[in-house]
């Protein structure tokens, strides 16, 4: 069997046979070694389609990552709903400065603008199309889009200390927030694939334990999954940030295919429990091994968290800015050496 990147990727994400296990960041993969490298630069490159494509496929060209992951941070979805955002810096992202729900009575004055006349969605998808235009003929290459989840856009749009307590507090306003994201995040997620998109990764960490009581989980974000997970014309791809143990086998039944887990969540006991319901993508740290690491650090983790079962080889998060490009190459290696022995 002799499979192109795209091909390799999306059969692993339905859980059919591969050649090898693909090895490429389904976060965000922009740094500064590959701006100098491109002349594609952060903030620029979350503003400007051209500047947005030609650091994506730096992604791949100059490390060997087997898709062209963008955007580089995950501001569309709040912006269009009313939140205010920073501009970013060469090495950080941009953050969040405020929100437009300060109490519950608000929830219900949300209006959804036009997704497609916003800037950060209008700019992710000219991008889309210029990265296309620039590939040219190698159709062979994954491309793989980001945006928040509900739980992730709700807490947003309604702040964080809000989110926090209208879950305990005020339960039923929260779904109701959360379900007007979920419709959010299904009409802009099928924007991608309309525009040609192979995999779109929904972010939602703050759906996760390490904000989220597991209960809820359960009784709140999981039928909101199920909803969503049906109205996606694409691949279902969901990624939770730290340890997220407590709720796999919940996520296992949300209608996921691929769920991407970080570091802090076994990937050993992850396989053992839901391996063979879902692909599991991960979860070589991004900090401590890819940022901080030697090549013969990252190369070690790699394999290891090959051994221990993972479908999709990524960092277990977002790449940070000053990951040095050696080691980005060596996580790609390593997969190759595994595959060697």
């Amino acid at each position: 069997m002799d499979l192109t990147m795209k091909e390799r990727f999306i059969r692993s994400v339905k859980m059919e046979s591969v050649d090898k296990v693909p090895a490429l960041s389904i976060t965000q993969t922009g740094t500064v070694d590959l701006m100098n490298l491109s002349g594609a630069f952060w903030p620029k490159a979350h503003y400007h389609p051209e500047t947005m494509a030609d650091l994506a496929i730096a992604g791949h060209t100059f490390t060997g990552l087997e898709a062209v992951r963008y955007p580089f941070s995950l501001l569309e979805l709040p912006e269009a709903l009313g939140c205010t955002m920073s501009e970013g810096t060469l090495d950080s992202q941009p953050h969040q400065l405020d929100f437009p729900v300060k109490k519950p009575e608000d929830v219900a004055k949300i209006s959804v603008p036009d997704l497609s006349k916003g800037r950060g969605v209008s700019v992710i998808l000219d991008a889309t199309a210029q990265i296309q235009k620039k590939l040219g003929d190698k159709t062979d290459i994954p491309l793989i889009a980001g945006t928040v989840g509900p739980a992730a856009l709700a807490a947003c749009v309604c702040g964080v200390n809000n989110y926090l307590r209208w879950c305990i507090q005020e339960p039923d306003t929260l779904t109701e927030l959360m379900v007007l994201c979920a419709d959010v995040c299904v009409e802009y997620t099928n924007m991608l694939y309309g525009a040609g998109v192979d995999g779109v990764l929904i972010v939602d960490s703050e759906a996760g334990p390490d904000l989220f009581p597991p209960p809820l989980f359960e009784s709140m974000v999981l039928p909101i999954y199920k909803d969503l997970t049906k109205k996606i014309r694409g691949l279902t791809l969901l990624h939770m940030c730290g340890d997220a143990t407590a709720i796999l086998e919940p996520m296992a039944q949300s209608g996921f295919q691929g769920i991407s887990i970080e570091e802090k969540t076994n990937m050993a006991y992850a396989a053992k429990l839901i391996g063979d319901k879902v692909c599991l993508i991960g979860n070589v740290s991004p900090a401590r091994t890819i940022l901080l690491g030697t090549p013969e650090d990252v190369k070690r983790e790699t394999k290891q968290c090959l051994e221990d079962g993972t479908r999709i080889l990524s960092p277990g998060c977002g790449i940070a800015p000053r990951t040095p490009l050696g080691n980005i190459k060596a996580f790609v290696e390593a997969r190759d050496e595994y595959y060697l022995k």
